[in-house]
C-alpha cells in the first residue's frame, strides 16, 4: 500500500520510463537519482490523475544563491517500483542536525522511545539524512509524521510535541490509522475551541474538511 510521504525505488525500466517524461533540464537530477539509489517520495494524486499511476517527487535542495526550491513531480506504474518503505524513522534524522538542535532531538528520541510512540520524519531534515545533500537550512523545520493508535498515545505525542516545540522548530502532521492527516499545531488549536469541529485533513487523492470526533473514532480506546 503506498501512501504520502512513503519512500520508493524504482526499477531501471521505472527510471527510464520517468526520465522520458520529464523536461530535458531535470535529466541531470534524475540520472543523479538513479546512480546513487536516493528514493522518491509519495505525494498526493493531482486532480485527474490516472488511477493505476502512483504520484510522486523529486524535491533538490534549495539554490544556495536564491534558496529557491525545485520540485519535479513524476508519475510511476506501481509495476516499476522495485521496492518501498515507511517515512525515515526520527532517530535516524539526527544525522542532518545543526549541532544546536541535537541535544533536544536526543532528548525526545528517548522520550519516544520510553513511551513506544512512532514519530517519523519527512521533508529537509529526512532529505539531507537520505541523501547528504544540503537541503536544511537556518529557517527549516523538522517536519514530524506521528502515528498514534490510541487516545492516550494522541495526548502522549501532543504533550511531547508542544513541549519540545519549545526548543525545536517541530512541525508535522497527526496520521490517523485510516492514513489521513492533520497538521498537528491545526489539532492542537481545534480541540481548544469547542466551536471547532472540524479540521483540514489530507489523503492520497483528498484534502478537506472533517469532523474532529470522526477521527478520534479511529482511534483505541485502551493502549
Amino acid at each position: 500500500m503506498f501512501y504520502r510521504h512513503k519512500r520508493i525505488w524504482l526499477s531501471s525500466r521505472g527510471w527510464q520510463r520517468a526520465a522520458a517524461a520529464v523536461d530535458k533540464v531535470h535529466l541531470p537530477d534524475m540520472e543523479r537519482w538513479a546512480a546513487n539509489d536516493w528514493p522518491l517520495v509519495v505525494r498526493r494524486s493531482d486532480v485527474g490523475f490516472e488511477v493505476e499511476s502512483l504520484a510522486v517527487g523529486l524535491a533538490l535542495p534549495p539554490d544556495a544563491d536564491s534558496g529557491r526550491k525545485v520540485r519535479i513531480p513524476l508519475s510511476v506504474h506501481p509495476n516499476d517500483v522495485a521496492r518501498h518503505e515507511t517515512p525515515l524513522a526520527f532517530v535516524h534524522a539526527a544525522s542532518a542536525l545543526p549541532l544546536a538542535w541535537q541535544p533536544a532531538f536526543a532528548d525526545l528520541s528517548h522520550e519516544l522511545t520510553a513511551a513506544q510512540l512512532e514519530f517519523r520524519v519527512y521533508g529537509s531534515v529526512a532529505l539531507q539524512a537520505m541523501t547528504g545533500l544540503p537541503y536544511v537550512t537556518a529557517t527549516s523545520d523538522i517536519d514530524i509524521l506521528f502515528y498514534p493508535c490510541t487516545h492516550a498515545q494522541l495526548q502522549q505525542g501532543l504533550h511531547l510535541l508542544q513541549l519540545y516545540a519549545q526548543s525545536l522548530p517541530l512541525d508535522g502532521e497527526i496520521v490517523f490509522p485510516s492514513g489521513h492527516a492533520v497538521a498537528w499545531k491545526e489539532w492542537v488549536e481545534a480541540v481548544k475551541s469547542p466551536d471547532k469541529v472540524k479540521v483540514l485533513v489530507k489523503s492520497m487523492r483528498t484534502v478537506n474538511l472533517m469532523d474532529v470526533t470522526a477521527l478520534l473514532s479511529e482511534l483505541e480506546e485502551l493502549s
